[in-house]
Formats: structure tokens, sequence, C-alpha cells
């Protein structure tokens, strides 16, 4: 597995969604790049602060620009 394949998989990993000969081959990968290690630590802290935020925290206009802006996102 290269950086750019682990940075699409990251959140299905995270989700567990991953099957296994792929989650082995992301966890290889883990231990041998501390550039994608890094940045999974991150998304996780990123994932985490995000999960703390309500939905009335958030001015319904910027709410609906965030949903229109990630809607075909991929």
């Amino acid at each position: 597995m290269d950086c750019n394949e682990l940075v699409e998989l990251v959140t299905a990993y995270l989700d567990g969604s991953l099957d296994p000969e792929t989650r082995a081959r992301f966890d290889l990968h883990l231990l041998e790049c501390d550039g994608c290690e890094n940045y999974l630590q991150q998304f996780r802290v990123t994932v985490a602060t995000l999960g703390t935020i309500g939905d009335d925290q958030i001015a319904p206009e910027f709410r609906s620009k965030l949903l229109d802006a990630f809607r075909d996102w991929r």
C-alpha cells in the first residue's frame, strides 16, 4: 500500500469496514511510514474535535454551505 491509497481508505479504517487483507496492508504501511501514522493521528483528533460540536452550535447558513461543499466530494 502506498500513502495515497492509505489516505483514500482512512475513513473506512476508522469505521472498521476494511476487509481483513486491506486492514493488514493498512497496518503494515503505518508501521513503515511515520508520515501516514501522523496523518492518521491528526485525522482522529479532527474527528474527535468535530464530534463535540452540536448542530445548534453551527449557524444554519454555514451548515448548509458545508453540506453543499462536501455533498459531491469523493
